[in-house]
């Protein structure tokens, strides 16, 4: 369905600022449930394509986002533990192997952020609340590099981040052994011990691959 809404934008030359069709025209055009319509749309609101308003309706709000939706191919409810690998690969490139420049302007503030974020996740109700709380906290790490490209790369991932983090809470305590793993970063960051924070930190981001089937045998991406 995102596909096909997205070549209605194309096809139809829609630019930003545009109106799409209204819910009940996407639902009889594509012969579609709602609830397939309004996950669609969910879809593409997360990834900031277009803003949806009540009474006013959806409108294109940015196409520049077109590559980083197909970079993922809104594959955000089966990822393969090779998709797995990637994501996780890239974000131990960024959160760990920028250690020295995280500690070189992580301040005081930082720290203490981390450690309220942390108390929030471990006081989440659901795997939803604490999978958000996850993310933010490895946003806040990410942070301290006080690099926008970097930042807006994982708003881009943000997605398949949070469902990976979902996928891995399903095996796990989601609150007391996330909170844990992320005390013992922020612990470690606290001391400046650069190989207790890497190995932290890359101990957590291997946590959930079991959750990821590999796909690899049946030839797919």
């Amino acid at each position: 369905m995102v596909l096909k809404i997205r070549g209605l934008i194309a096809d139809g030359g829609l630019g930003v600022g545009d109106s799409l069709p209204t819910e009940r025209e996407l639902c009889e055009r594509f012969q579609a449930s709602r609830n397939t319509v309004r996950e669609a749309m969910r879809i593409l609101k997360a990834y900031g394509v277009v803003s949806v308003r009540p009474k006013v309706g959806a409108t294109i709000i940015d196409d520049r986002m077109e590559r980083a939706l197909d970079l993922f191919s809104f594959n955000t409810l089966d990822i393969s533990r090779r998709a797995f690998n990637d994501i996780q690969g890239f974000r131990r490139l960024i959160e760990v192997g920028s250690v020295d420049t995280i500690f070189e302007q992580m301040r005081p503030a930082d720290i203490e952020e981390m450690r309220r974020i942390n108390e929030l996740l471990r006081n989440s109700t659901s795997i939803v609340e604490a999978s958000e709380m996850d993310f933010r906290f490895h946003l806040r790490i990410v942070s301290i590099l006080d690099n926008r490209a970097v930042r807006d790369v994982y708003g881009i991932m943000k997605p398949v981040i949070i469902r990976i983090m979902e996928r891995a809470k399903e095996l796990h305590n989601f609150t007391g052994e996330t909170f844990e793993q992320h005390a013992a970063v922020v612990d470690a960051l606290e001391q400046r011990d650069r190989i207790r924070y890497q190995y932290a930190l890359q101990s957590h981001l291997n946590i959930g691959i079991a959750a990821f089937e590999d796909l690899t045998e049946e030839g797919l991406p």
